[in-house]
């Protein structure tokens, strides 16, 4: 499950796999709704009656982004057919289109006469009910559409534009779909077909010996014909190389228009701090939803994906972004959390990136009877960023534009949320989003939130306020160091859970998690409880392999590899790996002191995706990513790691 090429503009996010087939297409909302779920979409090369498509076996294949920009370059060999084959794809940052540049090289000593296959495996709005694929003679272009969905694809070669096209039934009474057709080089037309549709389309290209062809396609999404029409004629206008141009030129300013005192980076991490934020912002939905991750594998396990704004990633995603200097993208988020927020002041599970409540796993009704289904780190974290956000930018405006709806109805949700008896939040589920108690990092982020929030109000002048929110903060910080830490252990703990006789049980399991305590600046990294707890977790979590990495937790069995938690614990995550990797950059007195903490870094970018993309968490007995890739909260954490580390070298004697 990986997708090391992903690009986007905000509106329209393509993803390949590791095999440069086109799997996932959203349109008009990043992460919602994919008309390709997983489909492969693929590039064909007919020669000497011979047809491969670009991924199978008999390619060597190679992917990487190019010139630290958002445009993905390929690289493919075909041995066998004597055939070599570069690959350039972008997505516009303007225009909702898709470009691609094929250079196609001839590897033998003779003339040879070659077609280019493209084929589109759509399902439009995400079913493949009711589609319609048809050949438009009068612009010499292929469209699909299904109501306000309208895909169009188009053309140029050598030897002009398409010049053979195929519209199909597929998966549906035996038809596999018009690649089939393509197989023996011709295609056999059939201008339009409604239904379970599918297309090809193809291209000729002459090659002399050891000559190159130069070919373009692209593909323009819109809401009815005249709008993929005038895309397709803004290609044709302008140059699809000109465009491609642009794009590169475009994404490489973005990434470095924000902070500039990375020079003190060594030149591979600066260069996966850029990559890091461009992934990133492939994954930013124009509305300001911020998606976990946009690889739609995830759904041959869960009948789900991870298309959805979480509250608790979104936090430290537009956390990350604010400290780079892309407050924008950061406020759109927060506008975004403005709307979400429910009437009585917390947030869901998670959202749709248009806004609407996603689906999740959280019972009303639990053992005790009624019980809210949310997990209340997640308001908490929305305020503990944005407050952060606020002060970073002394933006006092825009405090006031979300205060009455935002700020102030989540934190007093936080006050209103606490045990009377212990001064704990109330229960709610975990980080991890799997048991329901109260948790350390539960209670790290209401405390962050409220000093977040206290903040804010005191920027605006209501010091009333403030006092109210510093007081149920400091109140709650008492509370977490007198039930969470413990004394026996010498860890906070992950949790505690109450018993029906009120008793608070403690949970012990060792959880990447308690880290809060330091991460959200309850606790500083050197306090000894913090130095005691980070400790037992680097040597409780981390995984006894060749591969290392850091657990989430103790026996952890999401995607569990190895059933031994003695070998490991659990899966290695990027963000637990890097947490440990914050807490030694914090602690470190003397450039020396960073050493451990760089190299946890370097761990992290020995476990990318050749093209840079992180993972949610890898195998630990082989490194391959595992879950998603990528996942935009690896990606967030790496650039807050590499943050404090350039701050670090700046600050710091030899």
């Amino acid at each position: 499950m990986a997708r090391p090429l992903v690009i986007g503009n905000g509106r329209l996010l393509v993803c390949y796999d590791d095999r440069l087939t086109m799997r996932d297409l959203y349109y008009p909302h990043v992460g919602q709704v994919n008309h390709i779920v997983g489909r492969r979409n693929r590039v064909g090369i007919w020669v000497d009656g011979t047809l491969a498509w670009v991924g199978d076996d008999c390619w060597e294949t190679q992917m990487r982004y190019r010139n630290s920009s958002m445009v993905a370059e390929t690289h493919a060999v075909n041995v066998r057919l004597g055939l070599e084959l570069w690959i350039r794809t972008a997505v516009h940052p303007l225009e909702d289109i898709l470009i691609q540049h094929l250079r196609l090289r001839n590897r033998r000593d003779e003339p040879r006469q070659a077609r280019v296959f493209i084929t589109h495996d759509l399902d439009l709005e995400g079913h493949n009910i009711g589609d319609t694929a048809m050949w438009d003679p009068t612009h010499g272009v292929m469209i699909h559409y299904k109501r306000n969905c309208w895909v169009l694809i188009g053309a140029q070669g050598p030897e002009g534009g398409i010049s053979q096209y195929a519209t199909g039934r597929k998966r549906f009474h035996g038809a596999e779909g018009t690649w089939r057709d393509a197989e023996d080089g011709v295609l056999e037309g059939g201008s339009i077909t409604q239904g379970s549709v599918d297309s090809t389309v193809g291209l000729e290209a002459a090659l002399e010996p050891g000559d190159t062809a130069d070919l373009y396609t692209w593909l323009v999404c819109g809401k009815d014909r005249t709008g993929v029409l005038r895309g397709h004629g803004l290609v044709l206008e302008t140059g699809p190389e000109e465009l491609l141009s642009q794009t590169e030129r475009y994404w490489w300013s973005w990434a470095r228009s924000g902070r500039g005192d990375l020079g003190v980076l060594p030149e591979e991490l600066r260069e996966a701090y850029y990559r890091s934020l461009l992934i990133i912002r492939t994954q930013a939905d124009d509305s300001g939803a911020l998606i976990a991750a946009s690889d739609s594998d995830i759904l041959e396990s869960n009948r789900d994906h991870y298309g959805y704004m979480w509250p608790r990633d979104g936090a430290f995603i537009a956390a990350a972004l604010d400290r780079a200097g892309h407050r924008g993208f950061a406020r759109r988020f927060y506008r975004f959390c403005r709307s979400a927020l429910s009437e009585e002041g917390f947030f869901w599970h998670k959202y749709n990136p248009d806004g609407s409540v996603g689906s999740s796993w959280h019972p009303w009704v639990g053992s005790k009877g009624v019980q809210l289904p949310i997990q209340e780190d997640e308001t908490a974290l929305v305020l503990w960023a944005l407050g952060n956000h606020c002060l970073l930018n002394r933006d006092q405006e825009f405090a006031g534009q979300v205060f009455a709806d935002l700020t102030r109805p989540a934190a007093d949700f936080l006050v209103r949320y606490r045990d009377p008896e212990t001064g704990l939040p109330e229960e709610s589920y975990d980080l991890w989003e799997e048991r329901r108690g109260v948790f350390t990092f539960t209670t790290a982020a209401v405390i962050a939130g409220l000093k977040a929030a206290a903040g804010m109000a005191r920027m605006l002048g209501d010091y009333r306020r403030a006092q109210e929110y510093t007081d149920a903060a400091e109140q709650t910080q008492g509370a977490m160091l007198k039930h969470l830490w413990s004394d026996e252990q010498m860890c906070f703990l992950r949790g505690v859970y109450r018993t029906p006789d009120g008793r608070l049980v403690p949970d012990p399991t060792l959880d990447s998690s308690v880290m809060g305590v330091f991460l959200l600046g309850v606790l500083p990294a050197w306090d000894p409880r913090v130095t005691t707890t980070a400790q037992k977790l680097e040597a409780g979590l981390w995984a006894n392999t060749k591969v290392g990495g850091m657990a989430r937790y103790y026996d952890d069995y999401y995607f569990r590899v190895c059933a031994d938690p003695a070998v490991a614990p659990g899966n290695p995550w990027i963000i637990c790996t890097l947490w440990l990797a914050k807490w030694h950059i914090a602690r470190a007195r003397t450039k020396r002191d960073l050493q451990p903490g760089l190299e946890l870094i370097r761990w992290t970018l020995r476990h990318a995706m050749p093209t840079g993309g992180l993972p949610e968490q890898v195998d630990p007995f082989t490194g391959r990513p595992l879950s998603v890739a990528p996942l935009t909260w690896s990606h967030a954490t790496l650039i807050d790691v590499l943050l404090d580390l350039a701050e670090k070298l700046h600050a710091l004697p030899d």
